[in-house]
C-alpha cells in the first residue's frame, strides 16, 4: 500500500545501500534515500511492506549534524545514482561505512565484534580511473543512471569523482557523439596507470562499427589521444583504433588505484608470507599480489578466471609460480595444500565450493579482501564454523575508504588457525 501523505521521520542510521533508516509511527522501519543520521525529514509516497516501508524524502524539517551540500550538480538535480553519500561530511561517511561492516558481521555472521577501524582516502574527489556510461536514443543521451531507476539515464556533464583526465576526455568525446555507433549501449572510459586513455564501446544487436578511426582522429586533434576498443554483443573486446598491443583495458583493476595499492600492502602485511611457503592467490586479477608474494620468496598458486588478466600477469608457469586460468571453484580442488591463502573475490563473494576447499586444507593464515560487507559476513560465517578439522578464528577486520562519496567500502579480514 502506498500513501502520498507525508509523515515526519527521524533518521537513525544509514543502511548498506546508502539509504537512511528511521521509524514510522506504526513502528515499521522505513528506508529513505538521500537522508542523513539525525535528519528529521518528511517521508512522502510511503510504500508499506509487511515488515518495512520505503519512501521518498520530502521536506527537510531539521538537518542532522553531518549533512553537507553535495558538490556535484547532478546529485540532486538529476538524482544521480552513482554516488549515495555526497550529502554527508567525510567523517560522517566513514562512520557510516564502518557501521555497515560492523552490522553485517554481527547480524549475518553472528560475530561479537565492534565496528572496524577505517583508513581514510587521501583523495576524496577525482579519484576514479574508470567511468562507465549508458547510452540511449542513438547517442542523444549518454550518462549515468538515476537513483533507483536503472532504466533511466541523464546526460552527463561531468563526474566529480572521476579523474580530471577522464572528465576532459568525456568533454571532447561528447562533442563528437555523432561518430559513435547508434546501437552502442555502453561506453567505458578508462585511464591506465601510465596515463594512456582508453574507450571501450559495447554494442547491442547491429552491424559492425566502421567509425572508430575517424573518432580517434577527432580526439587526437583535440589533444585527447586514445585507444578505442569494440565489444560487439556476445563477443570479446578488441582494439579497432590505436595501439594494438595496448594493455588490456577490459581486465579488472581497482578504480581507485592508490587506495587499492594500500589495501594490498595491508593484506600482504597480515599474510606475512615467508620464503618457500606455499600461497594460494585466489581471484588474482592481473597478478599484482602474486608478484609481491614472489618477491617475498613465497611459492604461489595463482587463480584467475579472466584469461587476458592472466596473460598480462606473466607466463603460466615460471620459477615459483603456476598461474591457472579458470573459475576458482573449478580449479581450487586440484591445488596442493597451502600454508597461506589470500582471496579477493568479486562482490558476490566466494562460491561455496571454494569455502569447502579452504576448510579442508586449513591454512595457517587466510586474508580475505572484500568489497561487500554482506558477502564477507556470509563467507566468514562459513569459514569459521567449528566443525573443520583445524578451525579458524577471526583475528581482526580493517576497512578502507576506497570509494568516497559512495556507500561502497573495502575491508580486509585476517583469519588464523585456532
Amino acid at each position: 500500500m502506498t500513501t502520498a501523505q507525508g509523515e515526519a521521520v527521524r533518521i537513525s542510521a544509514i543502511a548498506a545501500g546508502g539509504e537512511g533508516v528511521g521509524r514510522l509511527a506504526d513502528g515499521r522501519a522505513v528506508f529513505i534515500p538521500r537522508t542523513a543520521p539525525g535528519d528529521l525529514v518528511e517521508a512522502v509516497e510511503v510504500e508499506r511492506k509487511a515488515r518495512f516501508a520505503r519512501a521518498r524524502p520530502g521536506r527537510l524539517i531539521e538537518p542532522g549534524p553531518d549533512r553537507v551540500a553535495p558538490r556535484c550538480v547532478h546529485y540532486d538535480r538529476d538524482q544521480c545514482g552513482g554516488c549515495q553519500l555526497q550529502h554527508l561530511s567525510s567523517r560522517g561517511q566513514r562512520e557510516v561505512r564502518s557501521a555497515v561492516v560492523g552490522e553485517a558481521l554481527r547480524r549475518l555472521a553472528r560475530l561479537e565484534t565492534p565496528n572496524p577501524g577505517i583508513e581514510p582516502s587521501d583523495v576524496e574527489w577525482g579519484y576514479r580511473t574508470r567511468l562507465t556510461l549508458g547510452m540511449r536514443a542513438g547517442g542523444r543521451v549518454i550518462g549515468l543512471h538515476k537513483l533507483g531507476q536503472p532504466d533511466r539515464l541523464f546526460d552527463l556533464e561531468r563526474c566529480e569523482i572521476a579523474a580530471e583526465e577522464l572528465n576532459t576526455l568525456w568533454a571532447a568525446l561528447s562533442g563528437h557523439r555523432g561518430l559513435l555507433p547508434p546501437h552502442a549501449e555502453r561506453l567505458v572510459l578508462r585511464l591506465a596507470r601510465d596515463g594512456a586513455r582508453h574507450l571501450i564501446v559495447e554494442a547491442g544487436p547491429g552491424p559492425a562499427w566502421s567509425g572508430a578511426v575517424e573518432l580517434r582522429r577527432a580526439m587526437v586533434e583535440l589533444g585527447q589521444p586514445l585507444t578505442i576498443w569494440w565489444r560487439p554483443e556476445g563477443g570479446a573486446a578488441r582494439v579497432v583504433s590505436g595501439e594494438s598491443d595496448a594493455y588490456p583495458a577490459t581486465a579488472f583493476e581497482q578504480v581507485h588505484p592508490a587506495m587499492g595499492d594500500r589495501v594490498r600492502r595491508h593484506a600482504l602485511q597480515l599474510l606475512d608470507a615467508a620464503r618457500d611457503q606455499l600461497v594460494w592467490d585466489l581471484y588474482a586479477g592481473i597478478g599484482e599480489t602474486t608478484s609481491a608474494l614472489l618477491e617475498a620468496g613465497a611459492r604461489v598458486e595463482s587463480v584467475e578466471i579472466d584469461g587476458r588478466a592472466v596473460s598480462a600477469a606473466g607466463p603460466a608457469v615460471a620459477p615459483g609460480v603456476r598461474r591457472h586460468t579458470g573459475a576458482v571453484e573449478a580449479v581450487v580442488g586440484r591445488l596442493p595444500a597451502p600454508d597461506l591463502i589470500i582471496t579477493n573475490p568479486p562482490r558476490t563473494g566466494m562460491d561455496a565450493q571454494v569455502v569447502s576447499a579452504i576448510r579442508r586444507v586449513t591454512p595457517v593464515r587466510l586474508v580475505y579482501i572484500s568489497c561487500d560487507p554482506a558477502t564477507l559476513a556470509r563467507d566468514l560465517a562459513r569459514l569459521l564454523a567449528p566443525d573443520a578439522a583445524r578451525p579458524l578464528r577471526l583475528s581482526g577486520v580493517r576497512s578502507f575508504d576506497l570509494f568516497p562519496q559512495t556507500s561502497h567500502v573495502e575491508s580486509v579480514a585476517l583469519l588464523e588457525a585456532a
